[in-house]
Protein backbone atom coordinates (compact mmCIF):
# COMPACT_ATOMS: atom_id res chain seq x y z
CA UNK A 1 0.00 0.00 0.00
CA UNK A 2 1.43 3.36 -1.04
CA UNK A 3 -0.11 5.38 1.85
CA UNK A 4 -0.96 8.30 -0.44
CA UNK A 5 -3.53 10.70 0.99
CA UNK A 6 -4.42 11.83 -2.53
CA UNK A 7 -5.02 8.19 -3.52
CA UNK A 8 -7.28 7.88 -0.47
CA UNK A 9 -9.30 10.91 -1.60
CA UNK A 10 -9.70 9.34 -5.05
CA UNK A 11 -10.77 6.02 -3.54
CA UNK A 12 -13.28 7.81 -1.30
CA UNK A 13 -15.28 9.22 -4.22
CA UNK A 14 -17.59 6.23 -4.64
CA UNK A 15 -18.10 5.97 -0.86
CA UNK A 16 -19.12 9.62 -0.72
CA UNK A 17 -21.33 9.27 -3.80
CA UNK A 18 -23.45 6.73 -1.94
CA UNK A 19 -23.31 8.58 1.37
CA UNK A 20 -24.41 12.07 0.38
CA UNK A 21 -28.00 12.59 1.45
CA UNK A 22 -30.19 12.84 -1.65
CA UNK A 23 -32.96 14.83 0.06
CA UNK A 24 -30.48 17.48 1.20
CA UNK A 25 -28.84 17.49 -2.24
CA UNK A 26 -32.21 17.93 -4.00
CA UNK A 27 -32.95 20.87 -1.73
CA UNK A 28 -29.63 22.35 -2.83
CA UNK A 29 -30.54 21.84 -6.49
CA UNK A 30 -33.87 23.59 -5.99
CA UNK A 31 -32.41 26.45 -3.92
CA UNK A 32 -29.48 27.54 -6.10
CA UNK A 33 -30.06 30.72 -8.12
CA UNK A 34 -29.96 30.33 -11.90
CA UNK A 35 -27.04 32.70 -12.35
CA UNK A 36 -23.27 32.49 -12.53
CA UNK A 37 -22.37 31.27 -9.06
CA UNK A 38 -19.40 32.15 -6.89
CA UNK A 39 -18.62 28.97 -4.94
CA UNK A 40 -15.95 28.43 -2.31
CA UNK A 41 -15.13 24.97 -1.02
CA UNK A 42 -13.04 24.77 2.14
CA UNK A 43 -10.93 21.69 2.82
CA UNK A 44 -11.40 20.94 -0.87
CA UNK A 45 -8.69 18.30 -1.19
CA UNK A 46 -8.06 17.21 -4.78
CA UNK A 47 -11.29 18.61 -6.21
CA UNK A 48 -13.45 15.50 -5.84
CA UNK A 49 -16.58 17.49 -5.00
CA UNK A 50 -16.13 19.73 -8.02
CA UNK A 51 -15.84 16.65 -10.23
CA UNK A 52 -18.91 15.17 -8.57
CA UNK A 53 -20.98 18.27 -9.23
CA UNK A 54 -19.88 18.20 -12.85
CA UNK A 55 -20.76 14.51 -13.11
CA UNK A 56 -24.15 15.21 -11.53
CA UNK A 57 -24.57 18.21 -13.86
CA UNK A 58 -25.41 20.64 -11.08
CA UNK A 59 -23.18 23.44 -12.34
CA UNK A 60 -23.35 25.29 -15.65
CA UNK A 61 -21.72 28.67 -14.94
CA UNK A 62 -19.56 29.15 -11.87
CA UNK A 63 -16.42 30.60 -10.36
CA UNK A 64 -15.22 27.83 -8.05
CA UNK A 65 -12.47 28.34 -5.45
CA UNK A 66 -10.77 25.26 -4.00
CA UNK A 67 -9.29 26.19 -0.61
CA UNK A 68 -6.95 23.72 1.07
CA UNK A 69 -3.97 24.07 3.40
CA UNK A 70 -2.23 21.05 1.83
CA UNK A 71 -0.23 22.13 -1.22
CA UNK A 72 0.11 18.54 -2.45
CA UNK A 73 -3.68 18.23 -2.63
CA UNK A 74 -3.96 21.34 -4.78
CA UNK A 75 -1.09 20.31 -7.03
CA UNK A 76 -2.78 16.96 -7.56
CA UNK A 77 -6.07 18.73 -8.31
CA UNK A 78 -4.39 20.99 -10.86
CA UNK A 79 -3.10 17.98 -12.80
CA UNK A 80 -6.03 15.62 -12.24
CA UNK A 81 -8.90 17.94 -13.19
CA UNK A 82 -7.67 18.52 -16.80
CA UNK A 83 -7.24 14.74 -17.22
CA UNK A 84 -10.71 14.10 -15.87
CA UNK A 85 -12.17 16.77 -18.16
CA UNK A 86 -10.49 15.28 -21.24
CA UNK A 87 -11.75 11.80 -20.36
CA UNK A 88 -15.31 13.08 -19.88
CA UNK A 89 -15.95 15.19 -22.94
CA UNK A 90 -14.89 18.54 -21.51
CA UNK A 91 -12.01 20.87 -22.29
CA UNK A 92 -9.68 22.76 -20.00
CA UNK A 93 -7.35 25.72 -20.28
CA UNK A 94 -4.86 26.98 -17.72
CA UNK A 95 -4.43 30.75 -17.75
CA UNK A 96 -2.23 30.87 -14.65
CA UNK A 97 -0.60 28.36 -12.27
CA UNK A 98 -3.50 28.72 -9.85
CA UNK A 99 -6.37 28.92 -12.36
CA UNK A 100 -8.11 26.50 -14.67
CA UNK A 101 -11.03 26.96 -17.07
CA UNK A 102 -13.15 23.81 -17.51
CA UNK A 103 -15.85 23.95 -20.18
CA UNK A 104 -17.95 22.30 -22.87
CA UNK A 105 -20.81 23.47 -25.09
CA UNK A 106 -23.17 24.05 -22.15
CA UNK A 107 -20.95 24.55 -19.09
CA UNK A 108 -18.11 26.84 -18.10
CA UNK A 109 -16.31 26.94 -14.78
CA UNK A 110 -13.38 29.10 -13.75
CA UNK A 111 -11.53 27.12 -11.08
CA UNK A 112 -9.03 28.74 -8.72
CA UNK A 113 -6.67 26.87 -6.41
CA UNK A 114 -6.10 28.66 -3.10
CA UNK A 115 -3.41 27.34 -0.75
CA UNK A 116 -4.61 28.67 2.59
CA UNK A 117 -6.06 27.87 5.97
CA UNK A 118 -9.85 27.97 5.57
CA UNK A 119 -10.48 30.31 8.50
CA UNK A 120 -7.71 32.68 7.44
CA UNK A 121 -9.02 32.67 3.86
CA UNK A 122 -12.48 33.60 5.14
CA UNK A 123 -11.03 36.58 7.02
CA UNK A 124 -9.52 37.87 3.78
CA UNK A 125 -12.55 37.25 1.55
CA UNK A 126 -15.75 38.21 3.37
CA UNK A 127 -19.17 38.37 1.76
CA UNK A 128 -18.24 37.20 -1.75
CA UNK A 129 -19.79 33.74 -2.18
CA UNK A 130 -23.19 32.39 -3.19
CA UNK A 131 -22.42 28.89 -1.93
CA UNK A 132 -20.07 27.54 0.73
CA UNK A 133 -19.20 23.83 0.55
CA UNK A 134 -17.57 22.10 3.51
CA UNK A 135 -17.28 18.37 2.89
CA UNK A 136 -16.01 16.04 5.65
CA UNK A 137 -14.36 19.09 7.19
CA UNK A 138 -16.36 20.80 9.94
CA UNK A 139 -15.66 18.07 12.50
CA UNK A 140 -12.02 19.21 12.35
CA UNK A 141 -12.75 22.79 13.43
CA UNK A 142 -13.49 24.55 16.72
CA UNK A 143 -17.23 25.06 16.99
CA UNK A 144 -19.28 27.16 16.77
CA UNK A 145 -16.59 29.82 16.22
CA UNK A 146 -15.20 28.03 13.14
CA UNK A 147 -18.60 27.84 11.47
CA UNK A 148 -19.35 31.45 12.33
CA UNK A 149 -16.09 32.49 10.67
CA UNK A 150 -16.78 30.41 7.55
CA UNK A 151 -20.23 31.96 7.23
CA UNK A 152 -18.56 35.35 6.76
CA UNK A 153 -17.56 34.11 3.29
CA UNK A 154 -21.20 34.26 2.22
CA UNK A 155 -23.36 37.00 0.80
CA UNK A 156 -26.60 37.69 2.69
CA UNK A 157 -29.13 35.01 1.72
CA UNK A 158 -26.44 32.68 0.36
CA UNK A 159 -26.28 28.91 0.95
CA UNK A 160 -23.97 26.57 2.85
CA UNK A 161 -23.89 22.86 1.98
CA UNK A 162 -22.21 21.15 4.92
CA UNK A 163 -21.73 17.47 4.18
CA UNK A 164 -20.44 14.27 5.83
CA UNK A 165 -20.11 15.63 9.36
CA UNK A 166 -19.04 12.75 11.61
CA UNK A 167 -21.50 11.95 14.38
CA UNK A 168 -19.96 9.62 16.90
CA UNK A 169 -20.55 6.13 15.55
CA UNK A 170 -17.99 3.81 13.98
CA UNK A 171 -18.81 0.17 13.33
CA UNK A 172 -16.46 -2.53 12.08
CA UNK A 173 -17.96 -5.96 11.43
CA UNK A 174 -17.56 -8.82 12.02
CA UNK A 175 -16.65 -8.42 15.70
CA UNK A 176 -13.14 -9.55 16.66
CA UNK A 177 -13.22 -9.01 20.43
CA UNK A 178 -16.26 -7.04 21.63
CA UNK A 179 -14.49 -5.38 24.55
CA UNK A 180 -11.38 -4.51 22.54
CA UNK A 181 -13.41 -3.30 19.56
CA UNK A 182 -15.42 -1.00 21.85
CA UNK A 183 -12.30 0.37 23.53
CA UNK A 184 -10.49 1.08 20.27
CA UNK A 185 -13.53 2.81 18.78
CA UNK A 186 -14.09 4.86 21.97
CA UNK A 187 -10.47 5.99 22.23
CA UNK A 188 -10.40 6.77 18.51
CA UNK A 189 -13.38 9.08 18.93
CA UNK A 190 -11.78 10.70 21.97
CA UNK A 191 -8.72 11.62 19.91
CA UNK A 192 -11.02 13.61 17.61
CA UNK A 193 -12.25 15.63 20.59
CA UNK A 194 -8.69 16.23 21.84
CA UNK A 195 -7.24 17.85 18.71
CA UNK A 196 -5.44 21.08 19.60
CA UNK A 197 -6.92 22.74 16.49
CA UNK A 198 -10.44 21.84 17.55
CA UNK A 199 -12.72 19.00 16.56
CA UNK A 200 -15.82 17.12 17.62
CA UNK A 201 -16.60 13.42 17.30
CA UNK A 202 -20.32 14.30 17.54
CA UNK A 203 -20.24 17.25 15.17
CA UNK A 204 -23.26 16.00 13.21
CA UNK A 205 -25.75 16.27 16.06
CA UNK A 206 -24.16 19.38 17.55
CA UNK A 207 -24.41 21.31 14.28
CA UNK A 208 -28.17 21.68 14.73
CA UNK A 209 -27.58 23.88 17.78
CA UNK A 210 -24.57 25.65 16.24
CA UNK A 211 -26.57 26.62 13.14
CA UNK A 212 -29.44 27.86 15.32
CA UNK A 213 -27.04 29.88 17.50
CA UNK A 214 -25.78 31.69 14.40
CA UNK A 215 -29.33 32.66 13.39
CA UNK A 216 -29.03 30.84 10.08
CA UNK A 217 -31.98 29.03 8.52
CA UNK A 218 -31.74 25.25 8.33
CA UNK A 219 -33.30 24.20 5.01
CA UNK A 220 -32.59 20.45 5.17
CA UNK A 221 -30.67 17.81 7.09
CA UNK A 222 -30.20 14.07 6.75
CA UNK A 223 -27.90 11.13 7.33
CA UNK A 224 -24.87 10.64 5.08
CA UNK A 225 -23.36 7.44 6.44
CA UNK A 226 -20.34 5.78 4.94
CA UNK A 227 -21.28 2.15 4.39
CA UNK A 228 -18.56 0.03 2.78
CA UNK A 229 -19.13 -3.67 2.17
CA UNK A 230 -18.05 -6.38 -0.27
CA UNK A 231 -20.24 -7.36 -3.22
CA UNK A 232 -19.82 -10.83 -4.72
CA UNK A 233 -16.56 -11.37 -2.88
CA UNK A 234 -14.89 -8.05 -3.60
CA UNK A 235 -15.11 -4.37 -2.76
CA UNK A 236 -16.38 -1.97 -5.43
CA UNK A 237 -13.84 0.06 -7.36
CA UNK A 238 -10.95 1.15 -5.09
CA UNK A 239 -12.80 0.87 -1.79
CA UNK A 240 -10.41 -1.72 -0.33
CA UNK A 241 -7.77 1.04 -0.45
CA UNK A 242 -10.19 3.37 1.33
CA UNK A 243 -10.66 0.79 4.11
CA UNK A 244 -6.93 0.26 4.53
CA UNK A 245 -6.52 4.02 4.90
CA UNK A 246 -9.24 4.17 7.55
CA UNK A 247 -7.24 1.62 9.54
CA UNK A 248 -4.19 3.80 9.07
CA UNK A 249 -6.12 6.65 10.73
CA UNK A 250 -6.80 4.33 13.67
CA UNK A 251 -3.13 3.39 13.88
CA UNK A 252 -1.86 6.97 13.71
CA UNK A 253 -4.39 8.18 16.27
CA UNK A 254 -3.88 5.43 18.83
CA UNK A 255 -0.18 4.62 18.58
CA UNK A 256 1.46 5.61 21.88
CA UNK A 257 -1.95 6.34 23.44
CA UNK A 258 -1.64 6.04 27.22
CA UNK A 259 -4.70 3.80 27.52
CA UNK A 260 -3.87 1.52 24.60
CA UNK A 261 -1.76 -1.62 24.70
CA UNK A 262 0.33 -1.41 21.53
CA UNK A 263 0.68 -5.17 21.11
CA UNK A 264 -3.10 -5.60 21.25
CA UNK A 265 -3.61 -2.67 18.88
CA UNK A 266 -1.19 -4.10 16.31
CA UNK A 267 -2.85 -7.50 16.56
CA UNK A 268 -6.27 -5.89 16.06
CA UNK A 269 -5.04 -3.92 13.03
CA UNK A 270 -3.48 -7.02 11.49
CA UNK A 271 -6.72 -8.96 11.92
CA UNK A 272 -8.80 -6.14 10.42
CA UNK A 273 -6.41 -5.83 7.47
CA UNK A 274 -6.71 -9.55 6.87
CA UNK A 275 -10.50 -9.14 6.83
CA UNK A 276 -10.13 -6.55 4.07
CA UNK A 277 -7.89 -8.86 2.04
CA UNK A 278 -10.52 -11.61 2.37
CA UNK A 279 -13.27 -9.10 1.50
CA UNK A 280 -15.03 -9.68 4.82
CA UNK A 281 -14.87 -6.33 6.58
CA UNK A 282 -17.95 -4.09 6.73
CA UNK A 283 -17.34 -0.48 7.78
CA UNK A 284 -19.99 2.03 8.81
CA UNK A 285 -19.48 5.62 9.98
CA UNK A 286 -22.51 7.72 10.91
CA UNK A 287 -22.54 11.26 9.50
CA UNK A 288 -24.97 14.08 8.76
CA UNK A 289 -25.50 16.55 5.89
CA UNK A 290 -26.97 20.06 6.20
CA UNK A 291 -28.19 22.75 3.84
CA UNK A 292 -28.27 26.18 5.44
CA UNK A 293 -29.35 29.60 4.24
CA UNK A 294 -27.68 32.66 5.68
CA UNK A 295 -30.26 35.16 6.91
CA UNK A 296 -30.41 38.38 4.97
CA UNK A 297 -29.04 41.47 6.67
Amino acid sequence: MDNSFQHYLLAKQSVDDRALNRYVYQCLVESLPQTTLHIVEVGAGIGSMLVRLLRWRLLSRADYVLVDDNQENLEYAASWLPRWAAENGMQSQSSAPDQLRVFDSSRELLVRFEHADALEYSRRNPGQSDLLIAHAFLDLLPMPSGLQQLFTLLKPGALAWLTVNFDGLTSLEPVLDAALDEKIERLYHQTMDARVTGGDSRAGRHLFAHIRSLSARLLAAGASDWVVYPVDGQYPLDEAYFLHFILRFFEESLSNHAEMDMVRLQGWLAARRAQIERAELVYIAHQTDFLVKLNRV
